[in-house]
């Protein structure tokens, strides 16, 4: 690569480095699972650079990349374990204990579990939004209508609400 998309690269991780890293943790189990996922996205979006066509920002094709690979780690995650509890022939819990959720309130434990029992595409979508993406930004990631976008925002925050009111 040179210099120039390596500058792009730089730059557009700086702006969103947090952004994408806070994506991968919600498809992660633990902290460092999540690390190693956010490496796996810097991995794609620097092989995939010359096949960025400048259709979107940049940003919003890195998420595109972030959302992809996450699904395909959370798809080979869930085929793994379904191996291993057919193997073993024990049901197996993955539960995430207080204590990984560092420096966080109750309420914000309370979302994240209730983030985490939301299906895939309802996971995409509220973490596109929790990181303060346009709905135009979040249509163009996920190739829906921005309306589809705002009409399933609202029903996914009353499905975390009615989450929320549940754990309390």
């Amino acid at each position: 690569m040179d210099k120039e998309t390596e500058t792009i690269f730089l730059n557009a991780l700086e702006e969103n480095q947090q952004r994408l890293f806070r994506i991968c943790s919600i498809y992660s189990k633990n902290s460092e699972d999540a690390k190693d996922l956010f490496q796996e996205v810097l991995v794609h979006v620097w092989r995939s650079m010359a096949t960025f066509k400048g259709n979107s920002s940049f940003g919003t094709w890195m998420f595109r990349i972030t959302l992809n690979v996450c699904l395909q780690f959370k798809s080979k995650y869930t085929k793994n374990q379904n191996r291993l509890i057919k193997l073993d022939s024990i049901t197996i819990t993955n539960y995430r204990s207080e204590e990984e959720i560092e420096g966080s309130d109750e309420n914000l434990k309370k979302l994240r579990k209730c983030i985490q029992n939301l299906n895939e595409a309802d996971k995409a979508i509220i973490a596109l939004y929790l990181e303060e993406l346009a709905y135009r930004e979040i249509s163009n990631i996920l190739g829906l209508t921005e309306n589809n976008v705002a009409v399933k925002i609202k029903r996914i925050k009353s499905k975390l609400l009615n989450c929320i009111n549940e754990l309390s």
